[in-house]
Formats: C-alpha cells, structure tokens, sequence
C-alpha cells in the first residue's frame, strides 16, 4: 500500500501533528506524543513502545542516512520497508536500526507486531513541525502507555531516583539521562508540573525517557510503595544532613530531590530513612536538580561497583 503524501501545512494531520507538541492537555486527551530524530525513535520501539504515525520526509531521511551511527541496542529493519510513489521513492534503511512497521506490513518489535500509519511530508513542511533541523527527517506519533507503580519490576537492591514537583521539562529530562547512564531501575516523578511526554523533556533525555521506566504518582502514593518495598528514603537536603559519601548506598534506595526553589516537602522529609547533601564550598547554596542527580546517582554506582 502507498503511503499518502502530504503537501500542504494545513493538512489536518499536520495540524495535529503541531498541536501534540504544544498542548499537554491534547496529549492526555488523545493518548499520544510525539519523538522526533532517528536515535529517539529507535530507542522508543526498542523499548516497546506502540509507533502510531509515522511522518518521513524522504529529501532529509536519505541524506542522513549514511552519516547516523547505529545504535548498539538497534535491530534491523526489513528490506521491503519502502515508500512506493511517485513523490516518495523507497527510503535508504541500510542502517542498523529499531524494527518500524509501515502500512501494511510489519515486523517484531519488542516480541510484539505493531502496524503504524505512514506519511511523507516535504521539506518544507517538515522545517514547520520539527523542533531542530538535525532529526534527519523522521517524526513519530506515539502511544502514551500506562505506567503504574505496582507495575514496576525491581531487582534486588533496586536504585531509583524520585523527584518531587519538578517544573523544568529539560531538568526532569536531563535527570533521566542520568539516571540511564547509572543504571537506575526507576524514576519516580511525584506531583509532576510538566508531563513526562513535553518534547523538551524527550529531546534533553536524550531517549532515556524510554530506557528508563517512569512513573507520576502523589509524594503519598510513592512513600507508601518504597516503604512497601523496604526501600530506604534518602532525601537531598541541606537541614539536618550527613555529607552523601558518609551514606550507604549498596542496598535499595530511592535518593529524593526537590525543586530548587523550595526543596523537598515536609512529607519527604519526615518519611526519610537518612538526610544526605552535597558539600557547598563556594557563594552558591544549591545546585541544578539535574547535577545534584547525576552526583549522588554515579555515588551508588562507585558503592556498588566497589563492593
């Protein structure tokens, strides 16, 4: 079957397309997002998410193609995975890459067959609904999942990260980064004032926002599931704290962060097992929530690691 070709920026499915990126509401509304480049896609499938629209614009996808190193987690696509017509010839997918389904085929991705409706869109109106230039001409609309707390698998000895209120999508997405370069088994994302599907946030993440699960849940609901799970608390804080290399961190933890504004809530404080900081020696009394992450999060690794 030939995918259809859009032409024109007033396309409803355009409009869509430009909606999802702007409107949280939309988002919750429809069950959809939207990714954006190659690496974000192929991290997206690889992790099993449900492709549902896919939007190609053959002119940048075939230029790319042989500049964009393959992922080592990617899997080939099938060589009949064309765009047949007469303004959309086949597309190069010589490379490595997570396993895509187009209309009328399919393939296994992530040990399930997915279909997903697919469109060439130009050049031109591709420069619209991109948020960068450098994406190689590829954009998805993807299926938000349900991701609830018991849902969670966890190893022995789990390391999760929980961040309480976060504001900034880039920080929240820059946390997990973080978080998938330690290993973390789960963040945890308590009265979250941005969604875990904003663009920014998947841009900064860097598609980590796939490879590491994530939950939004109340302060409540996420004390009483580590609690549950006997997994100590160890909430960032300069009150009444120890300095975090003094922490043991080879047992399962959950390390709590707040904004930087206003910190953590009382709740937090009061349900911590331990209160650790990150020693302050110059003018500055905090740092980016996302640093903070990254310090205490590659201290579990070291414990860990050493033991």
């Amino acid at each position: 079957m030939q995918p259809e070709v859009i032409s024109s920026a007033q396309n409803p499915k355009v409009k869509r397309l430009l909606a999802l990126q702007k409107d949280s509401s939309l988002r919750r509304e429809t069950g959809l997002f939207v990714v954006e480049g190659r690496r974000e896609i192929d991290r997206c499938i690889a992790a099993g998410f449900r492709i549902d629209t896919l939007f190609v614009c053959q002119e940048l996808y075939g230029a790319a193609d042989s500049e964009v190193v393959p992922s080592k987690t990617s899997a080939s696509l099938h060589p009949s995975h064309n765009f047949p017509s007469k303004n959309c010839g086949p597309l190069p997918f010589k490379r490595p890459r997570a396993a895509t389904v187009f209309e009328g085929t399919a393939s296994e991705s992530a040990g399930q067959n997915v279909i997903c409706k697919t469109f060439c869109i130009s050049k031109d109106i591709y420069e619209k609904v991109a948020y960068r230039g450098s994406t190689e001409g590829i954009i998805a609309e993807v299926r938000v999942p349900q991701r609830r707390l018991e849902d969670l698998v966890l190893p022995e000895n789990p390391l999760i990260v929980v961040l309480e209120s976060v504001e900034k999508p880039g920080n929240l997405g820059a946390v997990l980064r973080s978080a998938d370069a330690a290993g973390a088994h789960a963040v945890l994302v308590c009265d979250p004032l941005t969604d875990l599907w904003n663009p920014n946030l998947i841009r900064s993440s860097t598609g980590a926002c796939f490879t590491v699960p994530a939950v939004a849940c109340t302060s409540e609901e996420a004390i009483k599931w580590l609690k549950s799970k006997g997994i100590n608390i160890l909430t960032a804080q300069l009150q009444d704290s120890s300095l975090y290399y003094d922490c043991d961190f080879r047992s399962g933890v959950a390390i709590v962060m707040g904004t930087e504004s206003t910190g953590l809530s009382q709740v937090w404080r009061e349900a911590a097992t331990k209160h650790i900081r990150i020693p302050m020696l110059g003018t500055a009394d905090s740092l980016n929530v996302s640093v903070s992450a990254a310090i205490l999060l590659f201290e579990a690794v070291r414990q860990r690691q050493s033991s």
